[in-house]
């Protein structure tokens, strides 16, 4: 009993814990919040530091007994992009936000929309599609908790892609050699221009562009407008690769279990509603960016229909390579690429070129 009330006491005295370090035996908890991207200009980030956070305090303040406060970690200060989800595994942070194309291999497959590109231009859209093959493909929810030890909290994405570049160009042969940067998934896009394509993140983008590192960049407007991209590469042509809904919210595992379960409930909860709202928030935003970008005084133009079409036909092979890769991999790659096909086809949306697995 006088062990019991030494534990009792120690447990009072303190006043917050932070999930990722013990037990929690106190009333207010403290997690560790955090992704590689900064907030501001990256909307799935912003609209954790905006959305989540503020919605899980205060759920948890008005709807239990308990109280909840976040230590925040945005732009790599605790994790940089490539390092979130090993981060979130480890318990270094408690949540994490990352976009899953900087996980290459472990994630292989969750980037899946990346593989079928031109697909639905609207986030709404993109990310309700996405949404129905995590549903029906439940592989890909319970791989993050059974191979990384965290639970998927929501899903996020990036508003429709486009092409930033130093310089002006008219047609797709004026790209041939173009070094161009991109995120890793996407930069078999370029192989119909014969650009030359180049690993890179977000964080590294301006001094690239404006060092000649590479000449354009695969970017969605909101991202290209929020890191200033259009200074040192002004001219921005609008090529409808699409939305992608490939930005995860997950929760170290134990750190959730640690937690009453009235608490555990209103953060699954709100992470549900932060994947709701992702796709209304990213078609502003690229509205917003768009904006944004021609009274900055970026060069803003479009492909015509018919290069558009010819780009995506030029990739036909594309979404069957990376589902027998995944497939190879020990991975449902062809279950889940058939069924992204499928819930897009059963849309309003209608592909410049129709993807199937056997072309």
């Amino acid at each position: 009993m006088a062990t019991k009330a030494i534990l009792r006491g120690t447990a009072l005295a303190v006043t917050s814990l932070s999930l990722g370090a013990g037990a929690a035996l106190a009333d207010d908890f403290t997690l560790r919040i955090g992704a590689g991207h900064p907030n501001g200009p990256t909307v799935y980030v912003t609209d954790v530091a905006e959305f989540f956070v503020p919605e899980v305090v205060r759920r948890v303040a008005e709807e239990t007994e308990h109280t909840i406060s976040f230590v925040e970690g945005y732009g790599g200060s605790i994790a940089g992009v490539a390092e979130t989800l090993e981060s979130v595994q480890n318990g270094i942070l408690d949540i994490g936000a990352y976009c899953m194309c900087f996980e290459p291999a472990k994630l292989f497959l969750h980037n899946f929309p990346y593989y079928a590109p031109f697909g639905p231009q609207d986030s709404e859209a993109q990310m309700q599609a996405v949404r129905a093959v995590y549903d029906q493909v439940p592989w890909l929810t319970e791989q993050f908790t059974a191979e990384y030890d965290q639970v998927l909290l929501g899903l996020h994405g990036w508003d429709n892609y486009h092409l930033g570049t130093t310089d002006p160009w008219e047609t797709v042969a004026d790209l041939q050699g173009v070094k161009i940067g991109g995120a890793g998934p996407n930069l078999p896009w370029l192989e119909f221009a014969g650009a030359q394509p180049v690993q890179s993140t977000l964080p590294d983008g301006y001094l690239s562009l404006q060092t000649g590192v590479y000449n354009g960049w695969l970017m969605f407007p909101s991202a290209y407008l929020g890191f200033r991209f259009y200074e040192p590469a002004p001219y921005y042509t609008l090529i409808g690769f699409g939305a992608m809904g490939v930005n995860a919210l997950t929760m170290n595992e134990n750190s959730l279990n640690r937690l009453p379960e009235d608490v555990q409930a209103i953060i699954l909860e709100v992470g549900a509603a932060y994947e709701a709202q992702a796709g209304a928030s990213l078609n502003a935003a690229q509205e917003r960016g768009l904006t944004g970008l021609a009274e900055a005084g970026a060069t803003i133009s479009e492909i015509s229909p018919e290069v558009q079409s010819g780009w995506a036909e030029s990739l036909a092979t594309f979404p069957g390579q990376q589902a027998a890769e995944a497939d190879g991999r020990g991975m449902p790659g062809t279950e889940v690429m058939q069924t992204y096909l499928d819930v897009v086809a059963g849309t309003d949306y209608v592909w410049p070129f129709e993807y199937s697995l056997g072309n």
